[in-house]
């Protein structure tokens, strides 16, 4: 390999500094470049450090349903709501219902255009920030009595995911540099592993909680039910801590819920909660050593398992 080889080039472009970074005694800027997208500030003031990545986790999710009516919340970079609805007026009612206290100055995010109703209902809520591909001008004009920050989206969301870019951190023991995380599941891979076979509606509101676990902080368990996110767990050490979380959030609307693991399953107490949580069907990594046992564990309490083949962490 040669020298140029062995270079990384990034040219960027200093767009301004920010008022601070993620906390006020750290100073920050704003750089563009090829791999930024197209968006307007129709309304709010200067943007912060913690807008904007909050702003970039909120679209990132939002480009897995770009099109079907969808609406995301977002919180300090995690997912904290997510629903699928038959329009984005009944996606918001349900996205609220995760977690309304975490969603509580907040990222708000939606696929389709937001008219005057669902304006007045955002209005009516403390959220930081408003993202969709655009607006109607009732919708905007009621907006402008709140002091919320409401952004278009110029780029489509369909074409969100060419605009992520390799993650880079700098670190002291060396620069670190990845491509992002854009897998998708792959169908041959994509498998029933359990004699308990789940029913297709079983199988669509896996395949949406899965999408959500992809983008929530490891180690994830997403549960969700009519594609609907009814409760998280994130960031934890261990995954049954994360399991235990989801199902708290979820409390008695776990019964015949789905759950989606952002990395493979490996302890049997997992399978434990998620039959004590009734939980129907569950979609993970697998290829774990412990496959065999968490696969006779789970047709123990008749709960279906779908393993994808693919992990996706996030730290």
């Amino acid at each position: 390999m040669s020298e140029k080889e062995n270079l990384y080039s990034l040219e960027i472009e200093k767009s301004s500094d920010l008022k601070y970074g993620e906390n006020p005694h750290q100073k920050a800027s704003i750089y563009k470049s090829d791999s930024t997208i197209d968006y307007e500030i129709i309304q709010g003031e200067e943007l912060s450090y913690n807008n904007i990545t909050d702003m970039a986790a909120c679209t990132s999710i939002l480009s897995e349903f770009y099109d079907v009516c969808a609406c995301i919340i977002v919180k300090h970079n995690t997912p904290c709501g997510a629903a699928l609805g038959t329009s984005i007026g009944d996606a918001w009612i349900k996205a609220t219902d995760c977690d309304p206290v975490s969603m509580f100055g907040g990222t708000v995010g939606f696929t389709q255009v937001i008219n005057e109703n669902l304006a007045k209902q955002l209005s009516e809520m403390v959220v930081t920030t408003i993202i969709a591909p655009d607006y109607t001008p009732k919708a905007i004009s009621l907006f402008q009595k709140t002091n919320i920050n409401i952004i278009k989206l110029n780029t489509p969301l369909s074409e969100y995911k060419n605009y992520r870019s390799d993650e880079i951190k700098i670190t002291p023991f060396g620069t670190l540099i990845q491509e992002s995380d854009k897998g998708e599941l792959n169908t041959e891979n994509f498998k029933v592993v359990t004699k308990t076979k789940p029913t297709q509606e079983m199988v669509e509101d896996m395949i949406f909680a899965w999408k959500i676990a992809k983008h929530a902080k490891s180690n994830a368990i997403v549960i969700a039910k009519d594609f609907k996110v009814i409760g998280i767990g994130q960031g934890q050490t261990s995954r049954i801590d994360s399991f235990e979380v989801a199902l708290n959030k979820a409390c008695d609307g776990s019964k015949e819920a789905v759950a989606a693991s952002d990395g493979a399953i490996s302890e049997i107490n997992n399978i434990y909660a998620a039959a004590q949580g009734r939980i129907s069907a569950i979609i993970q990594t697998g290829g774990h050593k412990k496959d065999e046992e968490i696969i006779k564990t789970a047709d123990k309490y008749n709960i279906a398992m779908i393993t994808t083949g693919i992990r996706h962490f996030k730290h």
